[in-house]
């Protein structure tokens, strides 16, 4: 398909359906690989997929490699893009720039063969897969052979040669998370963060640790024992709560007792299941704070079910992007051994 319509910064020139929406929202883009002006072609080589697709699609293929990558390439093939039409969520990728368009070539910090990461969702991301090496079921990411389009409003980070480039995606793809709770979090807070077993979770454990100080306390929750034990290993988390969070009542009794009673300052949702919006509420004292990162959270859910229960708390949408937070996440990497150690051992 050729482009005809004027470019866009953002984009728009690019949907295909509906028309009169942007990339994201759309249903179908044109991930036509030769670019505008104002466009910056890439060598894609990995995929990271957002935590909730990537869940829901092994999922739907009962766990099965194959599967998987084919309903990766089909989503793809129809949408133009990677935008799980279940979870409404895409990721981020990895690759090397090909070529930038005319109009940007003076403008920005990028030349041909740099290494970036793209810190824009694939949701609105033109895509094309030519070829799936391989699957990495337990790291949520896929190597590639494909091309991608970044366009003038694109966030994106050079590639530290210091960090391994698959521990890059892997920590990448959530900087939003611990930048927002370095922000969040205030000195003698109690922290809840549920899911803290995982990817965002032990940067926002550790994060917030760093942050509310010896008088505030860190409350790590998961429901596998394994991801517990590897917080009480890592030693952030005041305590460590085996729980499943779409159990709202147990979850709010099993912080009440470790809080006698108090409750949570702020709760910081990092989990990639459905139905843990009220787990979350409960467990959040009277006008605390709320910070669903999890692309699985129902708003619709945490809303009325904030109302229905009589609590006052601020609910904070999970924004990817927060000024500075892909430098900020890679400096937490080269702030603390164990940190990286854990993401070396997981990711590369």
């Amino acid at each position: 398909m050729k482009l005809t319509t004027p470019s866009s910064p953002y984009g728009i020139h690019r949907v295909i359906e509906p028309q009169g929406v942007l990339p994201q929202g759309a249903w179908k883009i044109d991930n036509t690989m030769e670019i505008t002006d104002n466009e910056i072609l890439i060598d894609v080589s990995a995929l990271n997929i957002d935590a909730a697709s990537f869940t829901q699609i092994k999922q739907e293929a009962n766990g099965d490699e194959a599967k998987v990558a084919e309903i990766v390439k089909g989503i793809v093939e129809k949408r133009g893009k990677h935008h799980n039409p279940v979870t409404g969520s895409g990721g981020m990728l990895i690759g090397t720039i090909l070529e930038i368009g005319s109009a940007l070539a003076d403008k920005i910090d990028l030349k041909v063969g740099d290494k970036i990461a793209t810190l824009v969702s694939l949701s609105l991301t033109p895509l094309r897969i030519d070829e799936i090496v391989k699957i990495h079921m337990q790291k949520d990411q896929v190597d590639i052979k494909g091309k991608a389009i970044l366009f003038e409003t694109g966030l994106y980070a050079k590639l530290p040669e210091d960090i391994d480039e698959k521990m890059a995606l892997a920590i990448l793809d959530v900087a939003g998370a611990p930048a927002q709770t370095a922000r969040l979090v205030k000195e003698g807070d109690t922290v809840v963060v549920i899911g803290g077993g995982g990817k965002s979770g032990t940067l926002c454990v550790y994060e917030a640790k760093k942050r509310a100080g010896k008088n505030g306390c860190v409350i790590g929750v998961s429901p596998f024992e394994k991801d517990c034990q590897r917080m009480k290993d890592l030693g952030w988390a005041d305590h460590t709560l085996q729980v499943d969070a779409t159990n709202a009542l147990a979850l709010m009794e099993a912080v009440s007792n470790v809080t006698n009673g108090a409750m949570a300052d702020l709760v910081i949702n990092c989990v990639n299941i459905q139905n843990t919006e009220m787990g979350s509420i409960l467990s959040t004292k009277q006008h605390g704070k709320i910070y669903f990162f999890s692309m699985a959270t129902s708003f619709t859910a945490a809303a009325l079910g904030a109302e229905g229960v009589g609590k006052d708390v601020e609910m904070i949408v999970g924004n990817g992007y927060a000024t500075g937070h892909a430098e900020h996440s890679l400096a937490l990497l080269r702030e603390s051994e164990t940190l990286r150690k854990l993401f070396t051992e997981l990711y590369v």
